[in-house]
């Protein structure tokens, strides 16, 4: 079977979402003080447009510059309510991937799909990904479920199911809450369709 290193660059993608019940702070509205060094964003990420850099926020240790105070509130907001910051967020993510594909290179049902690939990268781009997924802060910019499996021939409901139960057990073992897992595997359950290559829905 073809090695692809996207499989679950969104067959996991979004099924690989574990993460560590852990209590996030909030982030904080105050103005950053931004080094001399740092290079922060020149466009507003919530108007799209220019960005003033008197008007910051630090968010995980990264700087983000908006066009008016509202856009930072509306930004604040968002990653407070946001499926990605109740999880943990970064800190979480990663320790939760980790843990993720340490069962899924054990399946006998799917490890294969990741013989002679860069599973640093892997794990990156799986984060990159789900962060944006579930409301982090940064967009995703690769390729989408449908065209990122296209090519990967015998793809099935089978592969498809069994990380969703690596998964599932993940997420049960970090000792998620059960509303927080239900709203994961509830978008894992949608990507279905688009991974395994089906027809769109009829809307």
């Amino acid at each position: 079977m073809k090695k692809i290193h996207l499989l679950s660059a969104t067959l996991t993608l979004v099924l690989s979402l574990p993460m560590i019940p852990a209590t996030a702070a909030e982030p904080s509205a105050k103005p950053a003080a931004v080094t001399a060094v740092e290079e922060i964003n020149k466009v507003c990420p919530v108007s799209g447009l220019p960005a003033d850099p008197k008007i910051t926020v630090v968010y995980e240790e990264k700087t983000y510059a908006f066009a008016d105070a509202a856009s930072r509130t509306k930004f604040n907001e968002a990653r407070s309510n946001s499926l990605y910051h109740k999880l943990g967020g970064k800190a979480a993510m990663t320790a939760a991937i980790n843990l993720f594909y340490q069962k899924v290179l054990v399946d006998e049902r799917i490890k294969h799909f990741f013989e002679d690939i860069n599973m640093n990268k892997q794990r990156r781009k799986q984060q990159e990904f789900l962060s944006a997924a579930f409301g982090g802060p940064t967009p995703w910019t690769g390729k989408d479920l449908r065209e990122a499996h296209a090519d990967i021939p015998g793809l099935t409901e089978v592969h498809f199911n069994a990380v969703a139960e690596n998964l599932q057990k993940t997420l049960e073992e970090l000792k998620i809450q059960k509303d927080l897992i239900d709203q994961v595997m509830t978008i894992a359950a949608s990507t279905k369709s688009a991974v395994l290559n089906h027809p769109p829905a009829a809307k």
